[in-house]
């Protein structure tokens, strides 16, 4: 009852006030002094060794995820980039590990703040071993990914690594609060968003194999038309429903999860008067018929075709920054 918890905080209170300091430190008093009496604190010598079994814990639901590999598209960006760069094997096998182990981890903490349901069709990690342990277990390994690039002992490593984890930070940060405000960006704020979240990690992994290479390539456009390009066709699939995709990740969950994705952007805005699709992303539903009135809407704002477009356009921008880079590295014969 709150009364008896005023009570004995009073106590508590009077106790410590007819204290004087004096006793904290005399020998026999409250804490002896060091001299009297020996330390009972654990150093950092006398702790219990770190063992495996305590690593796996730790690693649950990271490796429970890991464990159903996605189309290691990040592994394959790192590949393609690396025939120009052409980074030492032990710099490039470090600079991997690095990526996958952050994307990894970053698609743990996704799912929680996104309430998703499936990931690579399977229950996402938080519904197996709780949003704590997940959380801890992303967190742990963003510093395990830290402590890899250190082993390089190149100090603009880590620099890259802090900036571009921020940026990560950063873009996730106004994906969050579009949602949960029901605040529809325009489509440059959402572009930058998406430089700063989707692009972060590829932009991480080119930084990183620069800094351990001998050949220097202009490539930050190249990298965030290609970061733009994945997140597009990613919104736009999501809304394009296959038996396969449904599988993988469930129908339409963007539209579950309230998310302002690109077409759902652009629908919006092609008649600030409707407010259709903004009513359903509010409510969040699970319901296949009203996903269905979201997606005829979308449609007949003429919205998917414009995200046809839109992933046209970034994949010919490409296809031309990709010639550059070649001609710039004598590479002219790309056929």
């Amino acid at each position: 009852m709150p009364i008896t918890n005023e009570r004995n905080h009073d106590m508590q209170d009077e106790c410590f006030t007819h204290l004087n300091h004096t006793d904290w430190e005399q020998p026999g008093g409250i804490l002896p002094h060091a001299r009297s009496r020996p330390s009972i604190v654990n150093t950092r010598e006398e702790q219990l060794p770190w063992t495996e079994n305590k690593e796996r814990i730790l690693m649950g639901p990271y490796n429970y995820l890991a464990n159903h590999p996605g189309k290691d598209v990040r592994g394959q960006f790192i590949a393609a980039f690396n025939v120009w760069l052409q980074v030492p094997s032990k710099s490039l096998d470090v600079i991997t590990k690095v990526t996958k182990l952050l994307h990894t981890a970053s698609l743990l903490i996704d799912d929680i703040e996104d309430f998703s349901v499936l990931r690579r069709g399977i229950p996402v990690a938080n519904s197996v071993f709780g949003v704590a342990q997940t959380i801890n277990s992303a967190n742990y390994v963003y510093f395990q990914a830290l402590s890899e690039l250190k082993t390089l002992d190149n100090p603009e490593l880590v620099d890259i690594f802090t900036s571009e984890l921020l940026n990560l930070h950063r873009g996730q940060g106004l994906d969050l609060f579009w949602r949960d405000t029901l605040t529809c960006p325009s489509e440059a704020e959402y572009l930058d968003m998406v430089n700063h979240k989707t692009g972060g990690l590829f932009r991480l992994a080119v930084r990183l194999m620069q800094a351990e290479s001998t050949t220097s390539i202009h490539c930050s456009a190249l990298v965030t038309a290609i970061g733009q390009l994945f997140q597009i066709l990613d919104d736009y699939l999501n809304l394009s429903p296959t038996a396969e995709y449904d599988a993988m990740k469930g129908y339409c969950e963007d539209l579950t999860e309230g998310k302002f994705s690109f077409p759902a952007i652009h629908a919006i805005h092609a008649d600030s008067n409707s407010q259709v699709l903004l009513g359903i992303l509010r409510l969040r539903t699970t319901n296949k018929d009203i996903k269905k009135c979201a997606l005829d809407y979308i449609e007949s704002k003429g919205s998917l075709q414009y995200c046809r477009d839109k992933i046209q356009e970034l994949r010919l921008n490409i296809e031309r920054l990709i010639d550059d880079i070649d001609v710039q590295m004598g590479h002219s014969d790309r056929g």
